[in-house]
C-alpha cells in the first residue's frame, strides 16, 4: 500500500478518488487551500461511506501559489492530480481559468518529481480531445485526438484543458526526470454527490428534473459515473500499461439531452415530471442564451453531433463503466438526499 497525495480535497472527483483508495488501503493526503475546510472533506468522506481516522492527513496548497507543494507531496509515491478550476458559466476573463490549470498543473509535477514520486496521474476532460474540429471526424473521438485551443468557439474550460494537459506532457518529457504521467480524460462526470460540490455537469441534471428549462437543446454529451472515473485513476496509477498513456473516459456512447431526459422519465417516474422531452429548435436556444449568459458556452457546439471511444481504458487496463441509467438514478438519489429538490 502506497502514501497517495489527491489534489483539491473538497473537489467532487477528488472525494471519490479518496474514497476508492482508503477502501484500497492506502494512506491519502489531500491539498485545500485552507485547512478549515478538513472537517467539510471528512464530512463528505463520511457521506460516501468512510471514516479514514489517521490513514487521511491534509496539506495547505494553492494552485496559485508556489508555497505548500514540496510538503504536500513530500514521502508520497503517487499523485493523483485531479484539482482545476471548472466554472458553471463562462467566465469573464479566460485566464482565470487558463492561468491556474496550467500554473497549477507545473507546480503539482515539479513537486512531485522532487519528492521522488513514481507517477502522477493527471484528471484531464474530454475537453482536451473533442473541440475545435470543423467538421468533428466520423470516427468516434479517442486518445490520439486533441483539441485544436486557437480554433474559433472553443471554451475558456476547453482552452485551460488542453494547454495544461500539454504543458504536463511536455514537462514530464523535458523536465521529470523519470517521473511518469498517465491522464485520464472524463466526458461530462455524473454519480453520487457527497455534499455541496460537485461537477458542472450534474447541474444540467438539476436543470433538467427541476423544468428548468422548456425544452431540449441539440446538444450532445458523453456521460460516465464519478466511482468510475475514481476507478480509472486508480487502475492508471497502479498499472505499469499506464506510463505514458491517455486514457478517455466515456461509459457509452454520447447521449442528446432529449435521451437523456427520456432516460430519467423512464428511471425515475414521477420524480422526473417536469422534465422537457421536446427538442427545442438551435435559434431559440441562442436568443435564451441572451438572457441567461451561462448558456453561451455550449452555443458552438449545438448541433454538432459527436461520439467517442474509452476502448483503450477497457482493453488495456480492464476498465468497465458503470451503466448510463444507473448512473443518472444514483445521481438524483443523492441530490434528493441533500435536499437539492
Amino acid at each position: 500500500m502506497a502514501q497517495v497525495l489527491v489534489t483539491g480535497g473538497t473537489g467532487f472527483i477528488a472525494c471519490h478518488c479518496m474514497l476508492r483508495l482508503l477502501a484500497d488501503g492506502h494512506t491519502v493526503r489531500t491539498t485545500v487551500r485552507s485547512l478549515a475546510r478538513e472537517g467539510e472533506v471528512r464530512a463528505m468522506l463520511k457521506a460516501g461511506g468512510a471514516e479514514p481516522g489517521a490513514k487521511l492527513t491534509f496539506a495547505a496548497a494553492d494552485l496559485m501559489k508556489d508555497e505548500g507543494w514540496s510538503a504536500a507531496a513530500a514521502g508520497c509515491e503517487f499523485v493523483l492530480h485531479v484539482a482545476s478550476p471548472l466554472p458553471v458559466g463562462v467566465p469573464k476573463d479566460e485566464n482565470d481559468l487558463i492561468v491556474p490549470a496550467r500554473a497549477g498543473t507545473l507546480r503539482v509535477l515539479k513537486a512531485a518529481r522532487d519528492a521522488g514520486a513514481r507517477r502522477v496521474v493527471l484528471t484531464s476532460s474530454f475537453a482536451a480531445i473533442g473541440y475545435g474540429h470543423n467538421p468533428p471526424p466520423e470516427r468516434p473521438f479517442d486518445d490520439r485526438d486533441w483539441t485544436k485551443p486557437d480554433t474559433a468557439g472553443v471554451s475558456a474550460y476547453a482552452r485551460s484543458k488542453t494547454l495544461a494537459e500539454m504543458a504536463a506532457w511536455d514537462f514530464v518529457g523535458k523536465e521529470g526526470m523519470g517521473l511518469e504521467l498517465a491522464v485520464v480524460n472524463p466526458v461530462a462526470v455524473f454519480g453520487p454527490v457527497l455534499g455541496p460540490d460537485y461537477s458542472a455537469s450534474i447541474e444540467l441534471l438539476k436543470t433538467l428534473i427541476r423544468g428548468g428549462i422548456p425544452g431540449c437543446p441539440r446538444l450532445w454529451f458523453g456521460v460516465v459515473d464519478v466511482r468510475d472515473v475514481a476507478d480509472l485513476h486508480v487502475r492508471a496509477m497502479t498499472h505499469p500499461a499506464a506510463k505514458g498513456e491517455r486514457f478517455l473516459c466515456v461509459a457509452g456512447d454520447f447521449l442528446s439531452v432529449r435521451e437523456m431526459a427520456l432516460i430519467l422519465k423512464d428511471r425515475l417516474g414521477e420524480a422526473a415530471r417536469r422534465v422537457p422531452t421536446r427538442e427545442i429548435p438551435d435559434w431559440l436556444v441562442r436568443i435564451a442564451s441572451l438572457v441567461k449568459p451561462a448558456g453561451r458556452a455550449y452555443l458552438p457546439e449545438l448541433g454538432k453531433k459527436k461520439n467517442a471511444s474509452a476502448a483503450k481504458a477497457r482493453t488495456l487496463l480492464g476498465w468497465q463503466p458503470r451503466p448510463v441509467p444507473e448512473t443518472m438514478a444514483a445521481t438524483y438519489e443523492s441530490l434528493d438526499r441533500f435536499g437539492q429538490f
